[in-house]
């Protein structure tokens, strides 16, 4: 059997590997040194690669991917139908609810504005502050990252209301536990409105102009998902007409985000070019490590795979 991996790995964690699949031929390369030659021989990939070389792994049996997101690969006919697809879900709630809750922190504490004054060597007060504690927060999309962030606001004292695809029996950190078709009414009451979606059909344009429009004027809207989550020029025209007081966006519809788009310029918003995830955190790659290992174990020796990936909708399937 041969095997491709593609994360980054220490020595330790190679060992383990080796112990899980002593039989098997292991070739490490960086998802951006793979050949075809590579790729032909691989029947289980360990790692993200270009969805474009993926025609070149024609004995693929199992594709396991170092992030959460899965939309690239759920296009149909890119993955034979008999190919398993699994992602890293579970690995990234750390850090990016971190993120998240920094950014917020950013906003409503005028830390961006206290840097400028700093930089112009200013020592002036900016005026009023707000606070999480007694505060609503809507997180929309509750996998690991979004149930990471609800949380955290929790824990800080804010009320938190939660939007996913089914409702399940709700955790004790909401207050609340809805789907999709509550977000109009939701949103009215929320100081902060957290995206942690994936790109789907579904999932596109959810925030829009007249959703906008339904948020209060100071409110703050968090995307860490996916760009195509938020309509972009609604965004823009949102933040400079100061109808929403803020965002923090990690993610955008069009990566990297042309130097002339006026998203750039925008008011009140904290942009970051999607590294609120990746291996930034060493903790993530060990938790992703965990996860890929869990899952090689399994495959080989049997077992239960995790975030096993339903490809008709980009998320992890529920057993």
């Amino acid at each position: 059997m041969n095997i491709l991996v593609t994360i980054p790995m220490d020595e330790s964690q190679k060992d383990r590997l080796s112990a899980i699949a002593p039989e098997a031929e292991v070739v490490y390369c960086p998802a951006d040194q793979l050949t075809p030659d590579l790729l032909a021989q691989a029947e289980i990939i360990l790692g993200n690669l270009p969805t474009d070389m993926i025609p070149y792994a024609a004995k693929l049996k199992w594709l396991q991917l170092n992030f959460a997101g899965s939309d690239n690969y759920c296009t149909p006919g890119l993955l034979p139908e008999d190919v398993l697809l699994t992602n890293a879900t579970g690995a990234y709630g750390l850090a990016i609810s971190e993120c998240m809750l920094a950014g917020i922190l950013y906003h409503i504490k005028r830390l961006g504005q206290y840097h400028d004054q700093q930089r112009k060597h200013l020592w002036r007060n900016c005026g009023e502050v707000r606070s999480i504690e007694g505060s609503v927060t809507l997180v929309v999309g509750l996998g690991d990252i979004g149930s990471s962030f609800a949380r955290r606001m929790n824990a800080l004292g804010s009320t938190v209301f939660g939007i996913r695809r089914h409702v399940t029996e709700m955790p004790p950190y909401l207050a609340g536990l809805y789907t999709m078709d509550k977000l109009d009414e939701l949103l009215p009451l929320a100081d902060y409105v957290a995206l942690s979606l994936p790109n789907s059909p579904a999932t596109r344009n959810v925030m829009n102009a007249a959703r906008f429009q339904r948020m209060k004027r100071d409110a703050i809207l968090i995307n860490v998902g996916r760009g195509s989550a938020v309509d972009t020029d609604a965004l823009v025209e949102a933040l400079n007409s100061e109808r929403i007081g803020g965002a923090v966006i990690d993610v955008v519809h069009q990566e990297p985000l042309p130097e002339n788009h006026p998203l750039w310029e925008a008011k009140n918003l904290l942009l970051t070019p999607h590294v609120t995830g990746n291996f930034n955190l060493p903790e993530t790659q060990r938790r992703v490590v965990d996860i890929v290992l869990r899952n090689l174990a399994a495959y080989l020796h049997g077992g239960e795979m995790v975030s096993v990936v339903d490809r008709s909708t980009g998320y992890r399937k529920f057993s």
